[in-house]
């Protein structure tokens, strides 16, 4: 199993210009990927953005929207010129997680509809797909992907966003869960890729907050607590999942391991470089 860290977007204490370092001392220390989270109405920088500005201070890292929420970027020819240009300035390294997200309010804040955002998901990402290759119905939409086309994850724990990995991705995401949960959800994406008549098996990519040294809990229960709020009471359940403990964090990584998870991106809760410098001294 790879690990992956992600760049300090979404924590209190981002830091613009840090954020280069970040990006250039997780690759150094082994790190595979980069990643994103993603949300409209919140203060956080814009993921696509975000992994541009890492694409230019690093070589060999996977830069992964982990994920991004497409259906309230209605314009899915800019946002297939965003991806690409991202993807052709970091030689081939993006990695374009998608789902239909969450919170209503990101969708009001751009006048888009917020209930048919799975069907419009749908139908983007195959007109990504055509733009890709030159087969969109305006023609031209470039830079050319010398490099091949971004890989595309689907993330979701729903019935249909299983369905959507297995139809129209090379892959499924899950945004967080339990060890105990992660099996059964991942049973779910094998079982739904076979009914699509999918060869092999899916990729299978899952992130997990994690903090580690003094203060970590408290640290990361403030800033989950906080982007989770508009989830009410449920805020407080995922924060209680972050891993803040060095033997928990190993038992987590051997329990996906042991799943079959390809990935695990490890998702911080601070900017400060030795939240970095644990994690990867831990899992590396």
């Amino acid at each position: 199993m790879e690990f992956g860290l992600g760049l300090p977007t979404t924590v209190p204490d981002k830091d613009g210009p840090a954020l280069a370092s970040w990006a250039r001392r997780a690759e150094d220390a082994g790190f595979a990927s980069l990643g994103v989270i993603d949300r409209l109405v919140y203060d956080n920088y814009e993921p696509l953005t975000a992994l541009a500005a890492a694409a230019a201070v690093t070589e060999r890292v996977r830069l992964t929207t982990g994920i991004l929420i497409a259906p309230y970027r209605t314009q899915t020819a800019l946002l297939a010129k965003q991806a690409a240009t991202v993807s052709a300035l970091s030689g081939g390294r993006l990695v374009l997680g998608v789902a239909a997200g969450g919170r209503e309010d990101d969708f009001q804040a751009v006048d888009a509809t917020y209930h048919d955002r799975g069907r419009r998901l749908d139908a983007q990402l195959a007109e990504l797909r055509d733009i890709w290759q030159g087969k969109g119905e305006v023609s031209g939409i470039g830079p050319e992907l010398t490099a091949g086309q971004p890989q595309l994850l689907v993330g979701g724990h729903s019935a249909a966003a299983m369905r959507r990995a297995a139809r129209l991705g090379d892959g499924w995401f899950c945004g967080g869960s339990s060890a105990s949960a992660y099996g059964d959800l991942v049973a779910r994406a094998r079982e739904a890729w076979k009914e699509e008549g999918r060869a092999g098996r899916p990729r299978l990519v899952s992130l997990a907050y994690a903090a580690l040294g003094p203060g970590a809990r408290e640290l990361a229960q403030a800033y989950l607590g906080d982007y989770y709020a508009f989830a009410g009471p449920f805020a407080q359940r995922i924060a209680s999942m972050a891993v803040t403990d060095r033997q928990e964090l190993l038992d987590l990584v051997q329990s996906y391991a042991d799943l079959g998870c390809d990935e695990l991106i490890l998702m911080p809760c601070s900017a400060d470089p030795r939240h970095l410098e644990s994690l990867a001294e831990a899992v590396l």
